[in-house]
Formats: structure tokens, sequence, C-alpha cells
């Protein structure tokens, strides 16, 4: 079968097309024939090399959500599984490829209404955004600001937060053009990528980017604000980025990190089922920037890092 595989970690032009053996459902698994491949952020970070730390090897088939049909299972899944639409987590990688495995228990049924394409733009940032939020705990009426919007799980949370009853949803952003995109979607309010240009502070700030500009979006939370950063696309934070909310101590701010990882595999299956349904009802919006082959996985990460990427790239084998 083929895949992608980081042969060189750095740029995206270490990444190949490569043969490898189809794999195999183990017990509680089951084998998806992929139809279509989620291109994610994280993709890129493991990709530079950033994770080696966590074990991360060169030759590592990236991917971690696609969709497709179940061709077989492992001992312990019910047959009845095999024929069926899904959309399937593959974990820290394996998903950039023509078959791929997961556990049984948290794939998801797609309703008919629903493509492979939007399944995977809605699967992962869907579950984050949610969660993301309650882990913020974000209630109606209070403003968020969305650092980084314009990805799927930027998007995600704008559409989530809007339809929560937020007062405020302003977005950080880099050109008008997605502003309005975004406005479309649910933002009210459209800052430049310092977060600059807020009418007031906020109450959460939930940060798709990270990097060495967190210290300065402690400046503009309200008091008792909160900021979650549910991805690290711009890299890590610089290591005394606390003492900026020691300086704040009157403020009695609060700062956190958010990982799906964190959340039981029932209620991400509950949160996906739903979501997947309010998509085929057209109540959620699928954002797809574009669909490309998967021998072209390379220069969907080029148009990730160019900043060309307005929602979320996908893979077809």
């Amino acid at each position: 079968m083929r895949a992608v595989a980081v042969q060189e970690f750095g740029g995206p032009e270490g990444m190949a097309v490569v043969a490898l053996p189809a794999p195999v459902a183990a017990r509680s698994q089951v084998l998806v024939d992929v139809e279509a491949i989620g291109v994610g952020g994280v993709d890129a970070v493991i990709r530079r090399g950033d994770l080696a730390a966590y074990g991360f090897r060169e030759g590592h088939v990236l991917g971690g959500e696609v969709a497709g049909v179940v061709a077989a299972v492992g001992d312990g899944v019910d047959p009845a599984w095999i024929g069926r639409r899904v959309w399937a987590p593959t974990g820290t990688g394996g998903g950039y490829a023509e078959r791929a495995v997961a556990s049984a228990d948290e794939v998801v049924p797609l309703p008919g209404r629903l493509s492979a394409v939007d399944a995977v733009a809605l699967g992962s940032a869907g579950v984050v955004a949610h969660f993301g939020l309650a882990h913020a705990r974000f209630a109606a009426g209070e403003s968020v600001l969305v650092r980084g919007a314009a990805g799927s799980l930027g998007i995600m949370t704008v559409q989530l937060a809007a339809r929560s009853g937020a007062g405020v949803v302003a977005v950080t952003t880099s050109s008008a053009a997605r502003g309005e995109r975004l406005r479309a979607l649910g933002a009210t309010h459209v800052l430049n990528r310092a977060g600059e240009g807020s009418p007031a502070g906020f109450d959460v700030i939930i940060d798709v980017v990270a990097g060495p500009d967190v210290p300065s979006f402690f400046d503009v939370l309200n008091p008792n604000g909160r900021l979650v950063v549910v991805g690290a696309v711009g890299g890590q934070p610089p290591a005394d980025f606390g003492a900026r909310v020691m300086v704040l101590f009157q403020k009695s701010l609060s700062f956190s990190t958010f990982s799906a990882n964190t959340v039981p595999n029932d209620d991400k299956r509950a949160v996906r089922t739903a979501q997947f349904a309010e998509a085929a009802r057209g109540d959620l919006t699928a954002v797809v920037h574009e669909v490309l082959p998967l021998a072209q996985a390379a220069s969907a990460h080029r148009r990730m890092e160019a900043g060309e990427v307005f929602g979320r790239v996908v893979l077809t084998p």
C-alpha cells in the first residue's frame, strides 16, 4: 500500500510516498479503506521533529484521522462494522495511507449525507472545540477570543461559541478577507494576529497558536479570565511566560492546556455523533480549503506553513 512517511525531519521536502505492507486489524481494532485524510497542525509539528523527544522517529507515517469504509475487523469486534462508512482516529500517526487501523471503540458511523471529506474536517476539530470551551468554563454571555481562528479547530470554536450564546466572539487572523469569512461563521470582532483592535477584554481565550506571544494575551483577559491552549502550531511559549500571570496577580487569571486525550472515549463519540448529524443537516459548517491527492501531502504542508489555508486541507488516496 502507498503511504506518506517523514523520511527526514524538517521541511515538507522531507516527506515522501513509500510502499508499506497494509496494516492488519488487531484485537479490538477495525481496518479502514481510506477515502479521506485530515491534515492537521500536529502533523506539521511532528514532521518538523519538534516532538522527537516523545519517541517520534524518521520513517513515521503522519495522520491522525481518516474516513472511509471498514474493510475488516479484529478479534472481539462485531463483524457488522464491515462495510460501514466511518470516521476513525489513528492516534499520532498512520493516517496518510491507503489503509489504516483504529480502535473500534473510537470509530463513529457517518450519516449518509455527510461526505468523508467533510467528516475529517470536523472529526478532531469539533471535539477539541467543544471540550476546550468546556475546559475554559465558558458560559453564555461571556466574551471569547479565538486565537488562530482560520484553521479547522479555530473555525469550529467560533461556530460553537457563537451558537452557545457568547456575548462577543472575537478572532485573530491574518487578513480582512479571512475575517469576513469568519464573521459569516459567527465572529463578531476581527483582530490582527497580535490581538490588537480589541474593543474590551475577554473572559475566555481559546489559543490554537501558543508560541512566543502567549504572555501578551494575558493582558487582554478580564478579571477571572481563562486562557486555554488547545494547539501549538506556533511552537512552545517562552519558558518564563508564567511571570506575566504573576505580574497580573490581582486579576486572578487562569492558564491551562487542553488535550482531547483526557476525555473518555464514550463522551467523544457522543459529541462527534451529534456534530456529524448537525453537519449533515447543515447546522454546522465543515470548511475544506482544498482536496489533494495523497502524493501531494508535502504541498499541503507547504500551504499550511505559508498561511494559505482557511479550514482544513484533505488528502485522498
